[in-house]
């Protein structure tokens, strides 16, 4: 050896960079928005255009006023808004997607430092942010299957569960493609798992997170109500299978090792169940997820390895 080079981690270098992670998340987002545009038609592809482009022009003047490395390219912005437009309703409006892209990334992204420093997941923050600021945001429409003449404001399925009666709900079936009122993105589950298996098998993300997410939230529902059928709806119905693949996995808000991964999806299965069933609001998994982010870190220390003979420090 003739030269020998000290330098500062990470020591191990990939080829793997953000915009291709982030490349892999758009093209596993490409499927529900196919099909938000097959239930919910022209609404659906507009209110997508507007928080993608809200979300990517917010970042882009941000980034021009402070004077800071434009970050655009790394496709960051460009999947918070895509996210973020298919947990809404097809009747949701123009200028509320534009505050809402703005809100998420401007002040829960940029304001806190830019990509890795934000301290909950921008689109599931903005969501909430939409759903306080404008209740038609946390509504449902129905699809154009459902009311061929125009997209109407129906009773979404969790709705239908807080009376805790099944009268007026969709056939399983129906939940599992979609075909019910609710957010744009959430309601087909079948294009949703597909992202899921790419993400998984891209090694984007891990498979435990959404499925101890979804797995806690069958489980006390079975518990809480002893209905197996209830407990199925309950895990369809609402955005719990798109949120916990989309947004419990995000790399910044969440855990980086395995046990706290864990720790942090029971945590917001059992939330979700709490919000939903003793709750007065139906929902409850934005909510979930935001509390679990701000409790991450603290998670994240709890469950990491001490070395071989390393000494606990609680001080730390």
């Amino acid at each position: 050896m003739n030269k020998l080079t000290v330098s500062t981690s990470p020591h191990i270098q990939t080829k793997v960079t953000t915009s291709r992670i982030m490349a892999d998340v758009i093209i596993a987002l490409s499927l529900p928005a196919i099909a938000s545009v097959v239930l919910y038609g022209l609404p659906a592809l507009l209110i997508i255009v507007t928080c993608v482009g809200s979300a990517i022009i917010s970042e882009l003047l941000f980034n021009l006023a402070t004077k800071r490395q434009q970050t655009v390219g790394d496709l960051s912005a460009a999947v918070t808004g895509l996210i973020l437009a298919l947990s809404l309703p097809a009747d949701v409006k123009v200028w509320q997607c534009v505050v809402g892209s703005a809100f998420a990334i401007v002040v829960v992204k940029c304001l806190f430092g830019g990509l890795g420093h934000n301290f909950a997941n921008p689109a599931a923050t903005g969501r909430i942010f939409l759903f306080l600021a404008f209740a038609e945001a946390g509504g449902g429409v129905s699809t154009r299957f459902m009311n061929e003449a125009e997209l109407v404001t129906s009773a979404t399925p969790l709705e239908l569960l807080k009376t805790s009666t099944f009268e007026g709900l969709p056939s399983l079936l129906d939940m599992f493609l979609g075909n019910r009122a609710g957010a744009i993105g959430e309601g087909c589950i079948l294009a949703i798992l597909i992202g899921f298996v790419w993400l998984v098998a891209r090694r984007v993300i891990k498979w435990e997170t959404p499925v101890i997410y979804v797995g806690t939230v069958f489980l006390l529902s079975l518990i809480v109500k002893g209905d197996l059928e209830f407990a199925i709806y309950q895990v369809m119905a609402g955005g719990l299978v798109y949120a916990a693949v989309f947004m419990a996995t995000d790399y910044v808000t969440t855990p980086i090792n395995r046990a706290g991964r864990a720790v942090f999806a029971l945590g917001c299965g059992v939330i979700t169940v709490l919000i939903r069933l003793f709750g007065s609001y139906p929902g409850g998994v934005s909510f979930a997820i935001l509390i679990m982010n701000i409790l991450s870190p603290y998670i994240e220390r709890l469950c990491r390895r001490r070395p071989l003979g390393g000494v606990k420090n609680d001080k730390k």
